[in-house]
C-alpha cells in the first residue's frame, strides 16, 4: 500500500469509528439504561410525645399541630389517654392524620408485672388506646409488651403477655385497628427470629411489628431485622444512634446525634423496607437540640427526613 492508498484508508476508518460506537451503544442498539429507583410512597409522621420542650408543653393540641404542618410532617403519633374530642379538633383543622397511637401505660403498668391489678390496669390502657386509634382513623397501637427485670423473669414475661394481648386481640379485630409490638429496651424480644415468633404465636394479623431504627443499632444492624419482620412491620420509628457517643458517654446518650450523623446507615435501612415492600409512614422518634425554636427544629427535622427517605 502507498503512501496515499493508507491515508486514504485511514481516513475512511477515522470516519467510520464515531458511527460503529453509536451503532454499538445500548441507546443506539433500542436497549434502555437502567430505569431510576422509583420514589418511596413513604410519609412523614412525627411522635407527638417528642414536643416536650418547654415552649411547647405550654401551647395547645392544635397549636403543636400547627407547627407540625407547617414544618411538612403529615400526620401525628399520638399518645393515648389524651382528650379525644381536642385531639379530632387539631386534626380536622390541621388536615393531619393521625397513623398510629402510642400505649400510655405499657411501662408504668406492663403486661409483665407479677401483680394481677397491675396488669388488668395495663390491659385496660392497652384497650383505650385500641379505642382512641379507632376514633382518629389510626392503623395501629404501639405497645411494648412486657419489661423484664430482676424480678421479672424472660419466661414470665413471654407468658404474661401473650396472654393479657389475647385478652385484647377480639377488641383490636373488631375495631380493626393493629396491636404493633415495639423494639424498645426493655430486655425482651432481643433477636429478629424471636420477634417474628412471638408475633406469629397470634395467628393474627391483629398483630404485627412497629419498628424502631435506632432502638436496634446498640446491637445489630436494623436492615437484617427488617428483613427477618418483612410484612409484619406495620410502623416505622425514624431514629438516629451513635456508637461513638454511646461508647464514651453511656448508652442513652447515643440517641443525642442528629439524623444522618449516627449509625442507623440510611442507604441500607431503606434498600431493606424497599425489598420487604414497606410503604407507610415513617415516624419521628428524634432527638432534637434542647432549647432550639422549635419552628426551625421541626423544619429541620422534616428536611432530614426528607433525606433518609431518598437514602
Amino acid at each position: 500500500m502507498n503512501r496515499r492508498s493508507f491515508l486514504r484508508s485511514a481516513a475512511a476508518l477515522g470516519a467510520a469509528l464515531p458511527l460503529a460506537s453509536a451503532a454499538a451503544s445500548p441507546a443506539a442498539a433500542g436497549a434502555s439504561a437502567p430505569a431510576a429507583r422509583p420514589a418511596r410512597a413513604l410519609r412523614k409522621g412525627f411522635m407527638y410525645g417528642m414536643l416536650n420542650s418547654e415552649a411547647a408543653r405550654k401551647m395547645s393540641v392544635r397549636e403543636r399541630f400547627q407547627l407540625l404542618r407547617d414544618a411538612g410532617f403529615h400526620g401525628v403519633e399520638m399518645t393515648s389517654a389524651l382528650d379525644q374530642a381536642e385531639v379530632l379538633a387539631a386534626r380536622d383543622a390541621l388536615g393531619l392524620e393521625i397513623p398510629s397511637v402510642v400505649v400510655a401505660t405499657h411501662w408504668a403498668k406492663p403486661l409483665s408485672d407479677p401483680n394481677p391489678a397491675v396488669r388488668a390496669a395495663g390491659l385496660a390502657g392497652l384497650e383505650q388506646g385500641l379505642r382512641d386509634a379507632k376514633a382518629y382513623g389510626a392503623r395501629s397501637v404501639l405497645l411494648v409488651p412486657a419489661v423484664v427485670t430482676k424480678d421479672v423473669g424472660y419466661r414470665e414475661a413471654f407468658d404474661r403477655s401473650i396472654a393479657e394481648i389475647r385478652k385484647a386481640l377480639p377488641l383490636a379485630e373488631s375495631l380493626g385497628v393493629v396491636i404493633a409490638i415495639e423494639n424498645v429496651w426493655n430486655r425482651f424480644l432481643l433477636s429478629p427470629l424471636e420477634a417474628a415468633a412471638y408475633v406469629d404465636s397470634f395467628q393474627s394479623p391483629f398483630v404485627r411489628w412497629h419498628f424502631d431504627v435506632g432502638n436496634i443499632v446498640t446491637q445489630a444492624w436494623p436492615e437484617q431485622w427488617i428483613r427477618v419482620l418483612g410484612s409484619r412491620i406495620v410502623q416505622v420509628h425514624i431514629k438516629e444512634f451513635s456508637r461513638k457517643l454511646r461508647d464514651e458517654k453511656g448508652p442513652f446518650a447515643g440517641f443525642a446525634v442528629e439524623l444522618l450523623q449516627g449509625d442507623s446507615d440510611w442507604p441500607q435501612t431503606m434498600a431493606a423496607l424497599d425489598e420487604v415492600g414497606y410503604s407507610g409512614w415513617v415516624i419521628a422518634e428524634q432527638w432534637r437540640a434542647p432549647n432550639a425554636d422549635e419552628g426551625a427544629s421541626l423544619r429541620r427535622l422534616s428536611e432530614l427526613m426528607d433525606r433518609v427517605i431518598a437514602s
